[in-house]
């Protein structure tokens, strides 16, 4: 007989029973084991949002292979994830294997090392009801709003839409901006930008106009900007003023899984549902040469900025040792978590300092080394000292006009030996002033008006909608990027480069919800939803009354909906096409069906004329020079094939592209895989090369 110890992934498991040792079996339930029904709404609205819970179809076999291995051990332990979605998975699985559920069976491991392990272990509790029922609550609101209002959206706009809780408030923020950019409209500005040489130098330094007789300069056109010109043609400049001092930068906290996400997006170009992957291989166990199997990170669902005495001494002792103790702060530093923070983890952070990225990059893939890496540094960087700058501010007058000239050298360099944060916007550079002192004479070398006009805000990219999300409250740290990779999927947003815009279709139900679910999309809302599960999960709030304040109100505002709209439909442009039905003459448009798009007649239900959506590649056949289009099996597995079939029988199970084969000059095929790559399928040549991920 042996202890029974369930985790959520199966690489988890593996890395646990390492530590535990031959007295535990260790399985894993991978993920939930039971959720609300897939085909309905499975809550009973009636019955005070009871919700009907069944075994997931494809858990079945899991759940009696867990059931058996309860039967022959002496103790369960339930180790799934130490967060809301872990507890309730614990809940769950305590309900079907006949535990108690009041039995101090509970225990969560905030890093998968031996130490992790070990006090895990050793501090079993009973299971969180409360947090239990924060995550059964979101899990029944985020159901009620989806299977209500969904299908409404479907009907007065395209079928197959969805409308979620989260992620509705999260494409209006993306509507809204993309708003601001239509309506905004720039203004004419100038500088004049100027470089001086101090009297007896050669090192020309650069200023700009600042004022004029005492009052700040606003250029607005070129004749003004001509006049200071002509106003300081010949003139002499002098340094009126020169103010030295110091400025200290302090470090980075280390990573939240906000901040996480938006680093790697800045610095490494993830998009977030990356990220969340590789962290949480980096979270679950990677081997290790001469150690084996271990958890390199804390956990990676945190906003919590909270770093034990353990971790911090070990940094202290691995900075002094590499850098040398002028590369401590005096004291160690702490970090305050924000007001709303759940707290419930350390921020994320290497388990062990020793394992430096380059000492075990052998052992991870590109992307494993390349976020841990970003964590390390950021860690380490987070308990050295500040980084000291010297600066210069200078004025130079002449004829009343004051050029601004400002630098700053590194005096200490401190923490940015080894990191630096990233930003969405350019950081000023680094940049000396000569020597200047007050009176001294300076000669312009040239004086350059430069035409300028404001511009409207930047669209978001991953890492500023993230920022966003968490500034207003939207959201938690395990729901960002599930939110962006929905909206996403779903084609109400679209990636440009690393920009998110919405697409007319995620106008179009952005327009709908604000019309008539003003709540739903209110930004102020949402977050106090959120902040109302945070007391749930406080056991300050009963879940049943959360649902009832929010679902009694949004019925009726449904029901007002469907009335207001009983005979109108909302029509996209981007449904509209160029063919006009054969059968009746009227225009085609396309419709989306089980099996994707296809193209009918504006006139269904009187004329039922439809015609198959022709997808080309772009790419010339290599056999007949035909259009290469993108066909479909009876099972719809998607292949290319020729357009001109069954004249021409060329297909590839792999994506033809346009580049040609180096070396015989026939065409490449992307090849997908681990690590995708082009290849050449000429017989005899082998030529491959990967492809560069994007990101």
């Amino acid at each position: 007989m042996s202890d029974l110890v369930i985790v959520e992934s199966p690489s988890k498991a593996h890395t646990i029973k390492k530590y535990l040792g031959s007295g535990y079996e260790v399985l894993a339930s991978k993920g939930h084991v039971r959720d609300l029904p897939v085909k309905r709404l499975g809550v009973d609205i009636k019955k005070d949002f009871e919700p009907k819970y069944e075994i997931m179809k494809d858990k079945a076999a899991l759940v009696d292979e867990l059931k058996e291995a309860v039967r022959k051990c002496d103790h369960v332990y339930l180790a799934t994830d130490p967060d809301r979605e872990g507890e309730a998975i614990s809940w769950h699985l305590a309900y079907i294997l006949g535990l108690p559920l009041d039995s101090k069976n509970r225990i969560e491991f905030n890093e998968i090392t031996k130490t992790g392990v070990a006090n895990g272990m050793a501090n079993p509790r009973s299971i969180d009801i409360d947090l239990v029922n924060a995550q059964q609550a979101r899990r029944v609101l985020d159901r009620l709003v989806g299977y209500k209002l969904s299908p409404f959206i479907s009907q007065k706009i395209r079928r197959g839409l969805s409308a979620g809780r989260v992620q509705s408030v999260a494409l209006r923020i993306i509507v809204d901006r993309e708003n601001e950019i239509r309506k905004f409209v720039p203004e004419e500005y100038w500088s004049l930008d100027a470089k001086f040489i101090p009297k007896g130098s050669r090192k020309a330094f650069s200023a700009a106009l600042y004022s004029y007789n005492g009052e700040k300069m606003k250029i607005t056109n070129g004749e003004q900007a001509q006049k200071v010109l002509s106003d300081l043609d010949g003139a002499q400049f002098t340094v009126s003023s020169v103010k030295n001092g110091t400025r200290k930068k302090q470090p980075a906290p280390p990573f939240i899984t906000s901040t996480l996400q938006q680093d790697a997006s800045r610095k490494l170009g993830f998009q977030s549902k990356r990220t969340m992957k590789v962290a949480q291989e980096l979270y679950e166990g990677v081997t290790v040469s001469g150690i084996g199997a271990t958890g390199l990170i804390t956990y990676m669902r945190t906003d919590s900025l909270r770093i034990s005495d353990e971790a911090k001494q070990e940094a202290k002792d691995y900075i002094e040792q590499t850098y040398g103790s002028k590369y401590l702060p005096k004291n160690p530093r702490e970090f305050k978590s924000k007001s709303n923070a759940q707290d419930g983890h350390e921020a994320i952070r290497p388990t062990m300092i020793s394992l430096s990225p380059d000492k075990i990059k052998s052992d991870l893939s590109s992307d494993q080394y390349k976020l841990y890496k970003l964590i390390w540094e950021r860690f380490i960087a987070s308990q050295m000292a500040e980084c000291i700058q010297k600066t210069t501010q200078a004025e130079i007058e002449s004829c009343g006009y004051i050029f601004k000239a400002s630098g700053y050298r590194v005096d200490f360099d401190g923490f940015t030996v080894l990191y630096i944060e990233g930003r969405d916007t350019e950081e000023e550079k680094a940049s000396e002033l000569p020597p200047l002192e007050k009176d001294m004479e300076v000669k312009p070398k040239e004086i350059i008006p430069n035409q300028h006009f404001t511009q409207p805000p930047a669209r978001y990219t991953e890492a500023s909608l993230i920022k966003a999300l968490e500034e207003n409250g939207i959201g938690r740290p395990s729901t960002y990027s599930a939110t962006i990779t929905t909206i996403v999927s779903r084609d109400y947003v679209k990636r440009q480069a690393k920009t998110l815009y919405p697409t007319e279709l995620g106008e179009a139900i952005t327009t709908l919800m604000k019309d008539h679910f003003p709540k739903i999309v209110n930004v102020k809302f949402t977050a106090q939803m959120e902040t109302e599960l945070d007391e749930v999960e406080h056991g300050n709030e009963a879940w049943v009354k959360l649902l009832h304040g929010f679902y009694d109100e949004f019925a009726d505002t449904l029901k007002k909906a469907k009335e207001d709209m009983k005979d109108e439909k909302i029509e996209l442009e981007e449904d509209k096409t160029d063919y006009i039905c054969e059968n009746c003459g009227k225009p085609m448009v396309y419709k989306y069906g089980r099996f994707g798009r296809f193209i009918a007649c504006s006139g269904w239900p009187e004329c039922k004329t439809v015609k198959k959506v022709v997808e080309k590649l772009g790419i010339p056949c290599p056999k007949c020079g035909g259009d290469i289009i993108v066909r479909r099996t009876k099972r719809g597995k998607v292949f290319w094939g020729c357009g001109n079939f069954p004249k021409c029988t060329f297909a590839s199970w792999s994506e033809p592209t346009e580049e040609k084969c180096p070396n015989c000059g026939n065409m490449l095929f992307k090849k997908a895989g681990k690590k995708p790559q082009l290849v050449c399928t000429a017989e005899g040549c082998g030529y491959s090369k990967e492809i560069e991920e994007q990101s």
